[in-house]
């Protein structure tokens, strides 16, 4: 497989046609020595079963570590740190990764237990994982969804998991999408197998599954980026991460310059256009929030419109660590204590804010 390239195939039977995808891109080849320490990231994000649409099929994995091992490569780590307000280790359960890590042997390292190291990305210093250091090729397994920050996440926003808490919500008051391009300066991923099974096209925590039965293989992350902006209807510069990954020299983000293959008859159907959030996020005063507190009250936005109570709220719902000390009237999460309505939590889970907002909705709006 070339730098430049991109394999897709589409199925039912994952774990074959995961093998069957890498042995077309020559993945074994690649790595070379068999002695290598060989890293596999998926995406745990949160404690949701992959039929959700939010994590790394266990069928995917079990068919690249099949692959390897069947190829002699036997020094492999499965590696992840679900993000802030979750624990790893009950994603790991949820998603069946415990049964796939005893039938073949391999070890799992929960990243959010590891300490850290300072590093240049590309001029500008990030905390990341001391596990990294531990690994002679990492592989990435994220899943093609959408997010309701960045619009997109695949390759590059994954590496995120192999980074402390604390870095996490640091790169929230950095504005993400810099930090995010930066980081895969010091984290080089040397493969990728993307799942794109069933993602959730509006969220990144799930729960609105979206079944094509697909996954790709690519060696650059910021061109296999750049082709899923693509894929759902974005424009580059709708994703200022993949740009500025391009700019720093990560990976190509011109997506003419890609060498799309179908491994199979085709490359399966078109992904259908979602704006969810954007018209969601109408609603929000955002300032700096984390992932999983933002996550959590963009789905919870969507069941208060789907009940015709939405239109109802006139007052901006306040939501991040830029609120830390300030008043309002209506804030969601630990950050706007000092607010009139609160809701308190870091992060408060979306049945939570769910009731906290229809409450107030029914009891504080004229």
């Amino acid at each position: 497989m070339e730098k430049n390239q991109i394999f897709i195939t589409c199925g039912t039977e994952y774990k074959e046609m995961t093998k069957r995808i890498l042995e077309e891109s020559g993945l074994a080849e690649q790595i070379g020595n068999k002695a290598f320490r060989i890293g596999i990231k998926p995406n745990m994000v949160s404690p949701s079963h992959p039929s959700n649409g939010a994590t790394t099929h266990a069928e995917v994995l079990a068919g690249i570590i099949e692959y390897l091992q069947e190829r002699g490569f036997r020094n492999l780590t499965l590696m992840e740190g679900s993000w802030v307000g979750d624990k790893t280790m009950d994603a790991f359960y949820a998603c069946g990764y415990d049964r796939l890590c005893d039938e073949y042997g391999v070890v799992f390292h929960d990243t959010q237990k590891d300490k850290s190291y300072t590093a240049d990305c590309g001029g500008m210093e990030l905390h990341i994982c001391t596990s990294v250091k531990d690994i002679d090729f990492l592989i990435n397994v994220p899943v093609l969804k959408g997010h309701c920050q960045t619009k997109i996440t695949c390759a590059l926003k994954n590496m995120k998991g192999l980074i402390p808490n604390s870095e996490k919500r640091r790169f929230h008051s950095l504005g993400l999408h810099k930090p995010i391009a930066h980081l895969n300066m010091g984290i080089r991923q040397d493969f990728i197998v993307v799942d794109n099974i069933c993602g959730d096209l509006d969220f990144e925590d799930g729960g609105n599954p979206v079944v094509m039965n697909r996954v790709l293989t690519g060696r650059d992350p910021v061109l296999m980026d750049a082709y899923v902006c693509n894929l759902m209807h974005y424009e580059i510069s709708d994703v200022p991460y993949v740009e500025l990954a391009g700019r720093l020299g990560v990976g190509c983000s011109e997506l003419e310059k890609a060498d799309i293959r179908a491994c199979g008859a085709d490359t399966g159907e078109q992904l259908p256009k979602s704006r969810k959030v954007v018209e969601l996020a109408d609603a929000v005063e955002e300032v700096e929030s984390c992932s999983a507190c933002y996550g959590y009250l963009i789905p919870a936005l969507d069941m208060l419109k789907q009940e015709g109570l939405l239109e109802k709220l006139h007052e901006k719902i306040h939501i991040g660590q830029g609120f830390r000390g300030k008043t309002g009237e209506l804030g969601i999460g630990h950050c706007t204590r000092n607010f009139r309505h609160h809701l308190e939590g870091c992060p408060p889970v979306e049945t939570e804010v769910y009731k906290f907002l229809k409450d107030y909705i029914e009891n504080h709006q004229n």
